[in-house]
């Protein structure tokens, strides 16, 4: 993604909270709780500085190294969180850079995480609710064990359902993890992406990752 244009994400934004506010208005709920995360795995380092001038404060990123590379450059221009799947060798790469990881899945990041982690860190589980082999994420079964033996705070859980044209098709795993999100009393639900957001809103999301829909 090259030549990113400033005014037009700008213009991207602002219809994206338009459709939030709708979103959030049919399911009785206040949208300025819901922040907008833009997905930034294919913009370019040069390329973040549009970003900045289009006002979006929140970004995503998926690589490690790509992270460091972005903060290094553009610092506190943003917000940071890491959204990409994460490998335990990672951890302590990772964690210095960003507010949030949406992404721990695994008991090779919890005891990474222990070691590196401070108490001001936190973090989503992600959660496998479609049960797909192909994908990272703890079980929905095995989510409370899990969160008790992570060493940091967690702050709320994550979801990726099934690729679909439809954004209907979502909306059972969106509504599977806020139940669960909400029988541990989390907070944060990071889930909706560019197909499916508003359904997640309607869900109950606290957090869109969001990329062409802006970006494009």
């Amino acid at each position: 993604m090259h030549e990113l244009d400033a005014e037009r994400v700008r213009d991207n934004l602002a219809a994206v909270r338009e459709r939030i506010a709708a979103a959030a208005r049919r399911s009785g709920r206040d949208p300025a709780v819901i922040e907008v995360c833009a997905a930034t795995k294919y913009v370019p380092c040069e390329e973040m500085e549009a970003l900045a001038r289009a006002g979006i404060e929140l970004v995503g990123e998926n690589r490690a190294q790509d992270l460091e590379a972005k903060v290094a450059a553009y610092g506190e221009r943003f917000t940071w969180d890491f959204i990409g799947h994460l490998q335990s060798r990672k951890v302590r790469q990772v964690l210095p850079h960003v507010r949030l990881i949406h992404s721990v899945a695994s008991d090779s990041v919890l005891t990474q995480l222990g070691r590196h982690g401070g108490p001001d860190v936190e973090v989503l589980i992600e959660v496998n609710t479609s049960a797909e082999p192909s994908k990272s994420g703890v079980a929905p079964n095995e989510v409370e064990a899990f969160a008790a033996r992570c060493p940091v705070r967690v702050a709320g859980l994550m979801t990726m359902p099934p690729l679909s044209d439809d954004p209907a098709r979502s909306r059972p795993h969106f509504a599977a993890l806020r139940e669960q999100a909400e029988r541990l009393g989390l907070e944060r639900l990071s889930m909706g992406t560019t197909q499916d957001f508003e359904v997640a809103i309607e869900e109950g999301a606290t957090i869109v990752r969001l990329g062409s829909v802006l970006l494009g």
